[in-house]
């Protein structure tokens, strides 16, 4: 009787234990992006921020590797300033959740399934992604992502800031 009560008791004990380092795991993790419907994207309610707004897909090879690049802008500029946008062309909503399972986004992401958005910025290629100065007005755009030139968009955007 007394050896079952200390077994339960461990037991117990065990599962507490494991679920506070479960809730300590998740409290440590980043908060994980937010996924918004095209129409909710207002680009005004960024003035007074450089925006850097990048257009991607599931199927971009270059997209994947843009994204950690992407999250490590949020790191080394401060929010006040600069923020990261994206805006995902996908039509099935499946294909973007299945990228974000496998490449962490920091960053808030806007479904355009329809590529209206994409449309109004004349998208050339997979990823296009567009510099936006302080006052709203775009001042560079990229077609794809090269690793290479990652201190010349990054000198870039610390000029705007």
């Amino acid at each position: 009787m007394i050896a079952a009560t200390v077994i339960q008791e461990n037991t117990v004990a065990r599962h507490a234990m494991r679920t506070i380092l479960l809730l300590l795991l998740l409290a440590a993790m980043p908060a994980k992006a937010e996924i918004y419907d095209i129409k909710q994207l207002d680009l005004a309610s960024y003035k007074g921020k450089v925006v850097y707004l990048d257009f991607w897909a599931s199927w971009c090879k270059p997209c994947q590797k843009s994204f950690p690049w992407m999250n490590s802008l949020l790191q080394k500029y401060p929010s006040e300033s600069f923020t990261v946008i994206t805006v995902n062309l996908d039509a099935e909503t499946e294909s973007m959740h299945h990228f974000l399972g496998k490449v962490k986004a920091d960053f808030d992401i806007f479904h355009d399934p329809s590529g209206r958005i994409a449309e109004e910025f004349k998208i050339e290629g997979m990823p296009t992604s567009y510099l936006i100065d302080s006052s709203g007005k775009v001042v560079k755009k990229h077609i794809g992502f090269y690793t290479k030139k990652i201190d010349k968009y990054e000198d870039e955007i610390e000029e705007l800031l």
